[in-house]
């Protein structure tokens, strides 16, 4: 792995680029890092991944607090491609990374060559409803600390509800309360919850690039109702339903790298030799 750091607005940020063929620029969630990237999308033969870790997130820094906002973090990404010579890419990612990859498409659609969106929290609309709870611990966080404002979280009806529906979001939403995340977590946790890709409908129904969009049940933060308005709107979308993370993490990561090898070896495949870097 060879990571790379370029400088935004006073911000030293991290990125990874490894392997050799077609570029996939490819994004992780909030909260999370290249390490998720990594498990979902491994090194491949035959494929250069990168992944550039977004403000506040791994080994990057936060920079100013309005630069938590995802038009910003997409601007970021475009930068890093600039910075590793690469024009053309597929690009893609997780949740938030979703988002990102999303309006990357709709911006530089003549170097988007596919665009993936696994597990999407955002259709066009900032601050969507199924990210209250984002909101809610982002809250507790800021008022209470990390330990209190933990057992407080645990012990609400938002935590009980999401127990039985979506137990991966309440995992997920616990692992901002931990006490070695860093003092603006919060900040990061809420200004990404109120924030959206920036679009309209018509941008993204607009968007031309072969796309592949990942969902499944049980999970209220990323609807599978997301990912199938997204595949109906995009005109050369298709959709891919996999097995829920929280009934099988195992099966959930190898059908979602699956889908993603088989999406891109299609349609990267034709890609003329030397268009991609």
């Amino acid at each position: 792995m060879s990571r790379h750091l370029i400088v935004r607005d006073d911000a030293v940020l991290s990125g990874v680029d490894e392997g050799s063929g077609p570029a996939v620029i490819f994004q992780h969630g909030l909260g999370a890092s290249d390490l998720q990237v990594a498990e979902v999308f491994p090194l491949l033969p035959g494929y250069r991944r990168l992944t550039l870790e977004c403000r506040g997130h791994g080994r990057s820094e936060p920079g100013p607090s309005e630069g938590f906002a995802i038009a910003v973090f997409a601007e970021d990404v475009l930068a890093f491609a600039d910075s590793r010579g690469i024009e053309q890419f597929a690009v893609g990612g997780i949740s938030m990374g979703a988002a990102i990859a999303l309006r990357i498409a709709v911006i530089a659609p003549r170097r988007v060559r596919a665009l993936v969106m696994a597990r999407p929290a955002w259709l066009w609309d900032a601050a969507p409803p199924n990210l209250r709870f984002y909101l809610e611990a982002a809250r507790m966080l800021q008022d209470l600390g990390p330990e209190a404002g933990r057992h407080a979280f645990e012990r609400s009806p938002s935590a009980e509800f999401l127990v039985g529906d979506a137990p991966d979001n309440v995992a997920s939403l616990l692992s901002f309360f931990a006490p070695d995340r860093p003092s603006w977590t919060a900040s990061l946790l809420a200004s990404v919850a109120r924030d959206g890709p920036g679009l309209s409908k018509a941008q993204i129904a607009g968007i031309d690039a072969p796309t592949l969009v990942v969902g499944h049940q049980r999970d209220i933060a990323h609807p599978l109702s997301h990912a199938r308005e997204l595949a109906g709107l995009i005109g050369r979308a298709e959709l891919l339903e996999v097995t829920p993370k929280s009934d099988d993490r195992t099966s959930h990561i190898r059908e979602v790298s699956a889908g993603v090898v088989s999406f891109l070896s299609r349609h990267l495949r034709s890609v003329p030799e030397g268009a991609l870097q």
